[in-house]
């Protein structure tokens, strides 16, 4: 067999795996359907305190129209999340989630580099956390603490935001799927012909 014909062959088997191209967009919908889920009930649960660091300069983000912006981002995330599970009007919904996100990143997280836990292998993180864990273990129950998970000290910074964006990127620009989408099963009754 040369490598022309074995390269065809490889290609012949990953075609195979068109039939099932929705579980990409799948995926991504379920996975995102956590975060946002999380980030839009906790705002909507603690709804008078997400308009005071909307609106706070001193030590919220100093945003105009703290109530409305507020109000938009909580039902954004929350009904972007239920939208992206169930995909619906996926395309759609991803343009104002990809907007909160680039103001996440920029209002929120710029601030604190690229990485959301701060790297253990940067002398001045791994001394504090050595001392916090030394603190934590004179003074506390450290096992019942890091049951679980690891004690790390959070950064902040634009990881997540940034890959959540990318997420959605790819859902704006090649839908939700199909057969598990609600999206697919719209166009198959009302555009069939695409």
């Amino acid at each position: 067999m040369s490598i022309q014909s074995l390269a065809h062959w490889v290609h012949d088997q990953l075609d195979v795996a068109k039939s099932i191209d929705f579980v990409g967009p799948l995926a991504l919908r379920i996975y995102l359907f956590f975060p946002f889920w999380m980030a839009g009930t906790n705002k909507l649960a603690g709804f008078d305190s997400t308009v005071a660091w909307f609106g706070n300069p001193d030590w919220g983000l100093g945003l105009p129209a703290p109530e409305l912006l507020a109000f938009l981002a909580t039902w954004t995330e929350i009904l972007g999340a239920v939208f992206l599970l169930i995909g619906f009007a996926t395309r759609y919904i991803t343009i104002p989630l990809m907007v909160t996100m680039i103001v996440a990143i920029f209002a929120v997280h710029w601030d604190h580099g690229w990485y959301a836990i701060a790297q253990s292998t940067d002398p001045e993180v791994a001394d504090r956390l050595n001392r916090a864990k030394d603190i934590l273990r004179e003074n506390s129950n450290y096992d019942w603490i890091t049951a679980k998970g690891g004690f790390v000290i959070l950064n902040n910074g634009i990881e997540f935001a940034v890959t959540y964006l990318v997420m959605l990127l790819v859902l704006f620009f090649n839908g939700a799927g199909k057969y598990l989408s609600v999206d697919h099963w719209i166009k198959a009754k009302f555009r069939p012909e695409d």
